[in-house]
């Protein structure tokens, strides 16, 4: 397929008037989250996802923060998000319009197993988050479009175990673990103290004595180290902790509770800040 510039690509393809979103879970793929969405003001909180964020731009443009680097996206962008990397979005010009689907490590392990036909040793990753590969994404918007009409099993099973292998096989990398520092240490103390303790009314002296740190000091090093800062990560791990219990059927009012909202409109703000959709639409599929 010949490549398309995205300036091109933005002029010839316009988009909706309006923001539109479907989300659905797909039963072959295990309840996989999908999203094919139509943004055009709403802007995406600083954030990370459990599973990984794979996904393609289709018309338009996108800004976006991924591990503390800032990128724009138009057709042909290909998003290859593993779990726990803080991200945003925004967007760029008119708007734009995307794929996403959100496979879990042990989908993403069973699927190259099942393609390579080898045992996957590790975790898999990515190893460039955003990058332009017109071909790929091209294929990627195929296969989920498959998907999201509901082709046969087999069609929509087939083209996207193609894709995502081919996605490991350009741009798959080892997972590098950083050297360890008392710093390093400190600030990761410190985030699993918040991922352990989402639902109180954790402060920052509190967060500080666990980190063995300033608080000036660990505000800093938390943002440098996840590109996100102490209240903005407690408050996205309260959004996936509100994930799950949605996805079991509870009430969101309940939920922003149970999750440390103050209420159900502060959990809403929130959760569609983070997901592009409310709890109730959240909830419903």
């Amino acid at each position: 397929m010949q490549n398309v510039s995205q300036e091109q690509a933005t002029v010839q393809m316009p988009l909706t008037r309006s923001e539109v979103t479907r989300f659905w879970r797909d039963p072959r793929f295990d309840g996989m989250e999908c999203l094919s969405a139509t943004f055009l003001t709403h802007e995406f909180a600083p954030h990370a996802h459990d599973t990984f964020s794979i996904g393609a731009i289709e018309q338009g443009m996108q800004v976006c923060t991924i591990k503390g680097s800032r990128e724009s996206a138009g057709p042909g962008g290909l998003y290859l998000i593993n779990p726990g990397e803080t991200h945003d979005g925004a967007p760029r010009g008119g708007g734009y319009r995307y794929r996403m689907i959100y496979p879990d490590i042990a989908l993403m392990c069973e699927i190259l197993e099942d393609v390579t036909g080898k045992p996957v040793r590790g975790t898999p990753s990515f190893g460039t988050q955003l990058l332009q590969d017109q071909t790929l994404a091209d294929a990627f918007q195929a296969a989920h479009l498959t998907l999201e009409q509901g082709s046969g099993a087999l069609e929509s099973s087939q083209a996207m175990f193609q894709v995502l292998d081919a996605m490991f096989s350009r741009h798959g990398s080892a997972i590098i673990i950083p050297v360890d520092t008392a710093e390093r240490s400190g600030v990761r103390r410190a985030r699993d103290y918040l991922v352990e303790n989402y639902v109180d009314d954790v402060g920052l002296e509190e967060l500080a004595a666990v980190a063995g740190l300033s608080r000036a000091h660990l505000i800093r090093a938390f943002r440098r180290e996840f590109h996100i800062t102490p209240h903005s990560f407690l408050t996205d791990v309260r959004i996936r902790q509100a994930r799950r219990r949605l996805q079991e059927g509870g009430q969101p009012a309940e939920i922003a509770l149970e999750c440390g909202f103050a209420d159900q409109a502060h959990l809403t703000r929130h959760f569609k800040a983070r997901t592009g959709v409310t709890p109730g639409q959240y909830r419903a599929r």
